[in-house]
């Protein structure tokens, strides 16, 4: 059994789904849970929905929904030229049920209604994939993931039931492998106890290809992706990348910690938890080596790693009555931030103020400065950015700070972070 998961831009179009299909064809002989991703930027458009929705703006709504139902349609087309085809069918189903939607009675909690449209990105992509691959002559069976993953009720965020899952997955989908070669199923989405639909987390398809690999003891797992392997930091950012070719679970929950976006930070741990290899290929060229992500250390400081932030926001406070920064203060000031839902990057703090670092993008830094400004004195940076270096030398942090002035740098053993402004 091997799990592989293919994101949003390996089904973005009809030869992308076809590249799909070419991609399990070589290999015939592999027993394959396959887990896919809305297609394009479906779920942002998704997301627009939701809104509409909320706002109870019923042209935008129908607009929305008909856009996707037309984005969907046009893929289609291109797959299954004959009309008889029973996914138009589907297709037309789900998205008459969508817009008859609008006219049903609406939760008061946004989470819940988001999770229930936004996961249907999910449900339509696996849907016209796998009637593809069934036509192409693959051995398919189509798996709802909203059956086989429990999660609590936290909408948008579901934590996963390991215990429970894990007992679906083996009495629900284990015996339809047995007659099917490949399970094509939906990332990002799971359910509650009572039924409900709910979603892990943005970007969380790579997490549920986790889920699967360990409920089902897998022999691997691999993401698929428009990038060669993992990559030492992103071209976007950085000139003469270089792939790392091996390195340890330690390492990659180190990366996506400081904000690597190649894999999801929770698709590692439960593979560390049984041994169970990762690897992210490329689905424009299948047959290159790719990034293994396994136990040993052994390759980790082999190649310098960097991770860029752009657009930060260094702000700092301090104490308007004279007092230090202690234990009080910090709780007054996290649970402040935890209310206005920012997500802390790096934090320094010194006797006499606690300076944070946030994207600026999540976060209007005013809002704070209203918050704090009777207790605290509240000082504050933007364009700012944070670099955050691997295994680094002298070298590496040359390299990176030519014509900046740094402002904060912190510095471990392994890892050194540094909020730089331009000169």
């Amino acid at each position: 059994m091997n799990v592989f998961k293919f994101g949003g831009a390996s089904v973005k179009d009809a030869s992308a789904v076809r590249n799909v299909s070419h991609i399990l064809s070589l290999f015939p002989n592999e027993q394959l849970i396959v887990v896919i991703s809305a297609m394009g930027k479906t779920t942002n458009a998704m997301e627009e929905i939701v809104d509409a929705l909320w706002k109870r703006d019923e042209k935008r709504y129908m607009e929305l929904v008909e856009d996707r139902y037309q984005f969907h349609l046009h893929i289609t087309g291109e797959l299954f030229p004959e009309p008889h085809f029973y996914i138009y069918q589907q297709l037309e189903q789900l998205f008459e049920g969508l817009k008859a939607r609008f006219h049903q009675p609406v939760s008061d909690n946004f989470n819940f209604e988001y999770d229930q449209i936004v996961s249907l990105g999910e449900v339509i992509s696996t849907m016209i994939v796998e009637a593809f691959l069934k036509e192409e002559g693959h051995a398919t069976t189509w798996a709802d993931a909203r059956k086989l993953i429990r999660t609590n009720h936290e909408y948008r965020e579901g934590e996963v039931d390991w215990a429970k899952t894990s007992e679906l997955i083996n009495e629900r989908l284990l015996p339809e492998l047995k007659m099917k070669r490949i399970a094509i199923t939906q990332g990002f989405v799971g359910h509650t106890s009572e039924g409900f639909t709910t979603t892990l987390g943005r970007e969380g398809s790579d997490f549920t290809a986790g889920i699967f690999a360990y409920c089902t003891n897998a022999k691997g797992v691999t993401i698929w992706k428009d990038v060669p392997g993992m990559l030492n930091a992103d071209p976007k950012w950085f000139d003469h990348t270089v792939k790392l070719d091996k390195i340890s679970f330690k390492e990659a929950i180190e990366l996506a910690y400081y904000g690597a976006t190649v894999i999801h930070p929770k698709t590692i741990k439960p593979l560390q938890n049984k041994g169970i290899p990762l690897y992210v290929k490329s689905f424009i060229d299948p047959h290159a080596e790719g990034t293994t992500i396994q136990e040993s250390t052994a390759y980790d400081h082999v190649v310098p790693s960097f991770i860029f932030k752009m657009d930060q926001v260094l702000m700092s406070f301090t104490p308007k009555d004279f007092s230090f920064i202690v234990e009080e203060n910090l709780g007054d000031i996290f649970q402040q931030l935890a209310f206005y839902g920012v997500k802390i990057n790096l934090m320094q703090n010194s006797a006499l103020s606690f300076s944070i670092v946030f994207d600026r993008s999540k976060t209007e830094p005013m809002r704070l400065v209203e918050k704090f400004k009777d207790q605290y004195e509240v000082r504050f940076n933007e364009g700012l950015e944070l670099v955050t270096i691997r295994h680094y030398d002298q070298a590496t942090i040359d390299r990176v700070t030519v014509d900046k002035d740094i402002l904060v740098e912190q510095r471990t053993r392994h890892t050194i972070r540094m909020v730089m402004k331009n000169k």
